[in-house]
């Protein structure tokens, strides 16, 4: 169900609206700033909440250049009309539902600009990966830039993956075999320096779509690091890779184990959030805080 919402949001829907912006009709500027506004809000808003390691990373510039082409030609056309004119009955509901997009996506925006500041303070840590370009494919303090944030847990949660050079993480869309993903059995390390609270490596990596609800976690890892109780939480990793064990102690930059995919996932990444009386905690890797699109190289 994923791949046919992502292809309409992500390419169909877009592709529409240019064609609406660049050969559509008005009869006034007042009715083109309206729907050009409200375009304008769709395009931020998916070039910054946008899945774009499925496609390739580097067709997130492709959208704006293309809207920006479209307007444009639009206005050649929209500068030639009067700023007003009488509104029939067609052009009221056009503006009401431009009016209306502006408003929802507007809305939107909000969340994915706020997203960007955690109102907790950050535990700042290494990050976990070293073997390439890796993408933030979750993560932010909203749901509109990471679903995690529903949960109050895993508010400020990151899901990991890697990107190959056509900026995409997988060969295909949504391989069956793990080693088309970039990121299976990537060494993780860990973050800091501290010690293993609970560790577990016997769970199978699964074929995606199969899922594991009833071990969310997967083989993972939970540490706590010197000087700060958050439990740190790494999971989804390859069985037979975990390298410690509960109560030892590990220093930042040991690896700890391998990326996988087991649990309560869909693919292969490396989700990471940490905790502290039942409350996430921001994480901060060299004093940033990544949000979704965020590459980390």
């Amino acid at each position: 169900m994923i791949l046919p919402i992502l292809m309409v949001v992500g390419m169909l829907l877009p592709a529409a609206l240019l064609l609406s912006l660049w050969r559509g009709s008005v009869q006034s500027r007042t009715e083109w700033y309206v729907k050009l506004l409200a375009l304008a809000m769709f395009f931020v808003w998916i070039f910054f909440s946008g899945r774009w390691d499925w496609g390739g990373y580097p067709l997130r510039w492709v959208w704006p250049v293309l809207f920006l082409a479209a307007v444009f030609a639009s206005w050649k056309k929209a500068r030639r009309l009067p700023a007003k004119t009488p509104l029939s009955k067609k052009q009221k509901w056009s503006i009401a539902v431009y009016a209306f997009l502006v408003l929802i996506f507007g809305t939107y925006n909000l969340g994915v600009l706020t997203s960007h500041w955690p109102a907790d303070e950050a535990l700042e840590i290494s990050f976990p990966l070293r073997s390439g370009t890796y993408y933030v494919a979750h993560g932010g303090s909203q749901v509109q830039m990471n679903y995690h944030s529903a949960h109050p847990p895993q508010r400020y949660a990151l899901d990991i993956v890697r990107l190959n050079r056509l900026g995409t993480r997988a060969k295909g869309l949504y391989p069956k075999e793990l080693t088309r993903y970039e990121i299976f059995g990537d060494p993780v390390y860990s973050p800091c320096t501290g010690k293993v609270i609970e560790a577990r490596d016997d769970l199978p990596d699964l074929t995606p779509p199969e899922m594991d609800p009833e071990n969310p976690e997967g083989n993972h890892v939970i540490l706590t690091c010197d000087g700060d109780d958050a439990r740190l939480l790494l999971a989804h990793l390859k069985r037979g890779s975990v390298s410690v064990k509960n109560g030892e102690k590990v220093k930042e930059g040991q690896r700890i184990g391998r990326v996988g995919n087991s649990g309560n996932t869909s693919e292969p990444h490396l989700h990471i959030h940490a905790e502290r009386d039942g409350a996430g905690v921001p994480l901060r890797f060299g004093g940033r805080f990544p949000v979704r699109n965020d590459l980390v190289r």
